[in-house]
């Protein structure tokens, strides 16, 4: 099934600015009995959105309307702990494309991927200002350019680069996930076993 694909991305962001942030709190492991993505997203941060009660958690910041977006700006560490794809899925859910941080687990960077969630690595000074930029003016916006691999934040209008695996680059850009990308080239993969008979 083809996702929406990815170019450039201009939104505001919303803030975490906590460290080592795992798996567990992104998705709180009552929730993985599901094995399909739907819903996941209104479980994300969970126990942080809401108490024992159902109540929302008013200081929890996807519970305050003042900021929104389709970036998550996180602290360093971010996707640490089990290797559960539902994180992804739950980050995907809520609606984000991008998380930013200064350090992801390297299985969560993956998982994110394959759920066309861009983990956009960027130094921790970049990402303090960030912070500081958002802190400022919740309608603070931030570029992500896939095709370039830049990230500006459009404030300060300072710019890094970023790294990604040419092949989720590819897919990312086109919508395709790895079945997709197989089925777009069966013509190819087809004509490769003709010849190699």
């Amino acid at each position: 099934m083809m996702k929406e694909k990815f170019n450039i991305l201009t939104s505001t962001c919303v803030p975490l600015p906590l460290e080592n942030v795992d798996t567990d709190q992104i998705i709180p492991a009552r929730f993985l009995k599901a094995t399909t993505k739907e819903g996941f997203g209104d479980n994300l941060f969970r126990d942080w959105r809401y108490d024992k009660q159902g109540n929302k958690i008013e200081s929890f910041v996807l519970n305050n309307p003042t900021y929104s977006g389709k970036i998550l700006v996180a602290g360093k560490n971010f996707g640490s702990g089990s290797s559960r794809e539902h994180a992804a899925w739950a980050i995907a859910g809520y609606g984000f494309r991008v998380v930013v941080s200064s350090f992801f687990a390297d299985i969560f960077r993956n998982n994110a991927l394959n759920n066309f969630v861009l983990p956009v690595i960027v130094t921790d000074e970049f990402l303090a200002e960030l912070f500081q930029s958002i802190n400022n003016d919740p309608k603070a916006e931030v570029e992500i350019n896939l095709p370039q691999q830049t990230i500006t934040n459009k404030v300060t209008g300072k710019s890094q680069r970023f790294e990604i695996n040419v092949y989720k680059k590819l897919c990312l850009e086109n919508g395709l996930d790895d079945i997709d990308f197989l089925l777009s080239n069966k013509d190819k993969i087809e004509k490769w076993e003709e010849t190699s008979r």
